[in-house]
């Protein structure tokens, strides 16, 4: 059988996904070949996803290392941006000081232009030799001489703070200016690789992504193929146990463990539908599945008496107060409508009793189909599936609700 049929068939007929359960339907029996072959399928499920984890895990390494590279890339971008603010202002310090220097230069020049102005002014020159031949005696000789050293000095300050400030300044604006531009290259160069850094990051973040999604899709595969070869598992075992109680019925001398008919009453109309019947018997089948344990006076969700999990099975059918209430099996009996053992269907009641009596009914059952029920027997046997034979004093009607 094709996996697709077999995934078919579970979604059909799986406990997991109760689905209505007639009189006329077994629960199908998958061959150990299909149990096989599923059992190989969600193999090759768990190597794919354990392929697919381990990539998953190598790529989120990978990101992990380039994160790093690009926060270090971002820490030296910010240090180059710092740097180069620095140089920045550098330039900007070298500039005011040249600044400063040329109007340094501009003031000598001046100086120098007045000691020209004032020479001409005196006429012929302004020299020693000048102020010798024309002075008026010894006192404006000496007034002369005085000037001509005072404008001498005057005129070597001025020159040689010309040629300082001039040579300073040109040097610091070539320093400045040279810094700032190597740090502009620099900075150029980190803000580079810094975005080269982060567009790895995102890229491998990229291929992060899309590798989870494939780690979450064979994740769902390898569950769906797990859940489809544990449902063929417990199918095969129902339907073994099905088989062997079915082969016990057989070999029941028919009816003679029924009761006699000796007209017993109950109600004249049902409160259930069909379907609500329906899902009261998939309730008691999810209970004997589970291996819920027998326990006088329980009513689950943990443990059932037998008619506890008839109460609880119709409950969760949707029968509340004041249509359906917590009784005893005899109790029970008048709560239903008659229905002749031939003319039962799957959620009809079955009863049996010590005498055939009413009042000395002592354990009821849910019909599940093809003559069997899902009941909770007793204490030893807990809740099974069982041949509506395989308990004496059986009562010559189902009860239908």
């Amino acid at each position: 059988m094709k996996f697709k049929r077999v995934v078919a068939l579970i979604a059909l007929t799986s406990f997991l996904l109760p689905a209505p359960y007639s009189a006329s339907a077994k629960t199908p029996k998958p061959t150990l070949k299909e149990i096989r072959e599923a059992k190989k399928k969600e193999a090759l499920r768990k190597d794919a996803a354990e392929i697919a984890q381990a990539k998953l895990a190598a790529a989120r390494k990978t990101l992990k290392e380039l994160n790093s590279i690009a926060a270090a890339a971002q820490s030296r971008y910010l240090k180059a941006r710092a740097e180069l603010a620095i140089a920045s202002n550098k330039a900007k310090a070298a500039a005011s000081h040249y600044r400063e220097a040329t109007a340094a230069v501009r003031s000598t020049h001046n100086q120098i232009g007045r000691l020209a102005s004032n020479a001409y002014i005196m006429g012929s020159g302004f020299t020693n030799l000048d102020a010798l031949l024309k002075a008026d005696g010894p006192q404006d000789l000496m007034d002369r001489m005085a000037l001509l050293d005072s404008l001498g000095k005057g005129n070597k300050t001025a020159l040689s703070r010309y040629k300082f400030a001039e040579v300073v300044a040109e040097e610091a604006k070539k320093e400045a200016d040279a810094t700032r531009v190597a740090q502009e290259v620099a900075t150029e160069k980190v803000e580079g690789a810094k975005k080269e850094a982060e567009a790895a990051e995102a890229e491998q973040q990229k291929e992060v992504d899309k590798l989870q999604k494939v780690q979450d899709r064979l994740a769902k595969e390898l569950a769906s193929a797990r859940k489809v070869r544990v449902t063929l598992e417990q199918q095969r075992q129902l339907a073994i146990l099905e088989e062997e109680n079915a082969r016990r019925a057989s070999q029941t001398s028919g009816q003679s463990k029924v009761w006699t008919d000796d007209g017993f009453s109950g109600r004249s109309t049902t409160r259930a539908s069909e379907a609500q019947r329906l899902k009261a018997v998939q309730f008691a089948k999810k209970q004997v599945l589970a291996k819920k344990p027998y326990v006088w006076g329980d009513e689950g969700p943990n443990a059932f008496d037998c008619s506890g999990l008839v109460y609880a099975a119709y409950r969760s059918a949707g029968l509340g107060w004041p249509n359906w209430d917590r009784l005893n099996s005899s109790l029970y009996w008048g709560y239903t409508k008659r229905v002749r053992l031939t003319e039962l269907v799957p959620g009809d009641l079955l009863f049996y009793s010590y005498k055939g009596t009413v009042n000395t009914i002592h354990h009821i059952s849910i019909y599940a189909g093809d003559g069997m029920v899902w009941e909770a027997r007793s204490t030893a046997k807990g809740l099974q599936y069982s041949s509506m034979y395989s308990m004496p004093g059986l009562m010559p009607y189902g009860g239908r609700v």
